[in-house]
């Protein structure tokens, strides 16, 4: 077995090296997986740009990476139902299964959560983006042979989506409206499609993404850089049940609100590199708006999996580029320019 890995590591602000980590012995009761394919994720770019994502400020060197599928090489004890070989999707969340939240059947708020190239515990959870990286067998959801290592990393974001559009509740036969037209907005809009929301709109501030958004099957799409005239005037014919909000920023939080119909519902998704947003709290009282956190996933992961899996989503539509994991720094630059990039994907070398 190698001794080493090659991995893309966080100095700081837009200081991401490509290092050899030494690998120890696997510990008992882990699992070794050689990189199959990663995600590059918008929480992956704050980090790279800003050396911190929302209220997660990176303290010492951090491995990126948490949208990751791979081949297990190596298995230390008792691991039920994988064998060396195995293809597998990786969840990246290790919850403890025993806090409150836990208990109560939501275990993406586990009080003891590590989340893999997360800077949300001291000492971080380093990440995959690395040739060689480790996991509990419980994160690990096997893959069948049809399915790519890239298709099979999108599972993260596709939970990500699939948990905000059940925090939304029953959204059947709803008109809705996404601000956001990156990754997470678009498979936000295909499990809100698959949720049965009747009428879905997209709107950002940028051309590129919006032209995506209409090409995945947006019912309506709308550039905002100019001002919201067009959206206030879909919302006064025909007013929008729930928004999304994925943008992470102020503008995006203001709009959601303003936008939706008294008595909606706002789903926050987004978050700020600085991790405060301004909320317009007198339209959230005066409209009676129910204003929904959503954060990261729970048990969707396998479904995830499940859908990719048996052709339901079509995860690989958003990718647009594909590079070698050695040049990750290279490929955070391209994912960072939202004029050529939708998704960008990570393969082994």
């Amino acid at each position: 077995m190698t001794s080493s890995a090659l991995a893309a590591t966080l100095f700081g602000p837009e200081d991401l090296r490509m290092v050899e980590h030494p690998l120890d012995k696997l510990a008992d009761g882990m699992v070794r997986i050689r990189f199959g394919a990663g995600g590059i994720c918008g929480s992956d770019m704050h980090y790279f740009r800003h050396a911190r994502t929302g209220d997660f400020v990176v303290k010492s060197p951090l491995v990126l990476g948490h949208e990751i599928s791979g081949e297990v090489v190596e298995i230390s004890g008792a691991a039920a139902n994988l064998k060396v070989g195995d293809r597998v999707a990786v969840n990246p969340s290790r919850w403890c299964g025993h806090c409150v939240a836990c208990r109560e059947g939501r275990p993406n708020l586990c009080e003891n959560i590590y989340f893999m190239g997360s800077a949300s515990k001291t000492p971080h959870m380093q990440g995959g983006f690395a040739n060689y990286f480790d996991a509990i067998p419980a994160q690990c959801v096997k893959i069948p042979d049809h399915v790519s290592y890239q298709a099979a990393a999108l599972a993260e974001p596709l939970s990500v989506c699939l948990h905000a559009v059940a925090r939304a509740g029953n959204i059947e036969g709803k008109r809705g409206i996404i601000f956001g037209a990156g990754p997470i907005g678009l498979l936000t809009m295909l499990a809100a499609h698959r949720a049965g929301m009747a009428d879905v709109t997209v709107a950002d501030i940028a051309p590129a993404p919006l032209a995506f958004a209409t090409k995945l099957g947006a019912s309506h799409v709308e550039n905002v850089s100019a001002g919201e005239e067009g959206l206030k005037a879909q919302a006064a014919s025909r007013p929008y049940d729930v928004a999304f909000e994925v943008s992470g920023t102020a503008a995006g939080l203001a709009s959601a609100i303003g936008i939706v119909r008294r008595g909606g519902i706002v789903v926050q998704i987004g978050n700020l590199p600085g991790g405060q947003i301004p909320t317009p709290s007198n339209a959230v009282m005066a409209k009676e708006i129910d204003l929904r956190g959503s954060f990261r996933f729970g048990f969707e992961f396998s479904t995830a999996v499940e859908l990719i899996s048996n052709g339901s989503v079509d995860v690989l539509s958003l990718v647009t580029a594909e590079r070698p994991l050695s040049t990750a720094p290279d490929a955070l630059r391209l994912a960072l320019d939202r004029s050529q990039s939708v998704k960008v994907v990570l393969i082994a070398n």
